[in-house]
């Protein structure tokens, strides 16, 4: 280790240590953290990057499907609670000085609703903040679900929303399915759930949905359809 960067080191840990107040300590720590960052071989990688905000400068998204069960929240929290905070809360940075959730939506909830958490960690939340250009908010509910997908457990009606605000936005098919991890038929399911006809009208169907459609034009019940099909 080069002398002068423990000398520097050590000089920065003073100038923290001498500032009157918590606010200023972070604030601080934050300054050097992301100066460190931008200058860094992993300027590119937001986890590179953990800094500590308040959680009044931290807002929940809108649109999130991922549900977790009482029991699996409450495990959540007992490992917060005897472990600490593992993982930053993933954020976007609005122009507004807020930092929207793209991920760790419960994680933010254990901070506020857990007093033993929010004391210990001084009312602030570990964040990362994704790439500055990834501010449309159709690539955020892409990130959202990326994340999402291979740990909890999506409710089919909130998918279904998703899946349709992102056609809106002119989304096609095979870009959903490419950006949300999902086959073409999952898109076309979760667009009729929504009973949006003209959502799915121009799309080409699955072999099984064809011959469900001739079944049905031939006069066979849904059971014999479903039947016919397994």
């Amino acid at each position: 280790m080069d002398d002068r960067l423990s000398e520097s080191v050590e000089k920065v840990q003073d100038i923290i240590d001498s500032m009157p107040d918590l606010s200023a300590k972070i604030s601080a720590l934050n300054y050097v953290r992301k100066r460190l960052h931008d200058n860094g071989p992993f300027r590119d990688e937001p986890v590179d990057c953990v800094l500590w905000v308040g959680v009044d400068e931290i807002e929940a998204n809108d649109y999130n499907p991922n549900t977790v069960a009482p029991p699996e929240m409450e495990l959540l929290c007992t490992s917060i609670e005897q472990d600490g905070y593992t993982q930053p809360i993933v954020t976007w940075a609005r122009e507004d000085n807020v930092f929207e959730v793209v991920d760790g939506f419960h994680r933010n909830r254990v901070a506020r609703e857990r007093e033993a958490v929010a004391e210990r960690i001084k009312g602030h939340l570990p964040i990362t903040v994704t790439n500055s250009d990834r501010t449309e908010r159709g690539d955020r509910i892409a990130s959202t679900i990326r994340h999402n997908r291979a740990r909890g457990k999506h409710g089919v009606t909130p998918m279904s929303d998703i899946v349709v605000e992102l056609r809106r936005r002119n989304w096609s098919d095979k870009k959903i399915g490419k950006q949300l991890g999902m086959d073409p038929d999952e898109v076309l399911r979760l667009c009729q759930i929504m009973g949006l006809a003209d959502m799915f009208s121009d799309r080409d169907f699955t072999e099984a949905w064809e011959a469900a459609e001739i079944f049905s034009e031939n006069g066979q019940s849904n059971e014999d359809i479903t039947d016919s099909l397994d």
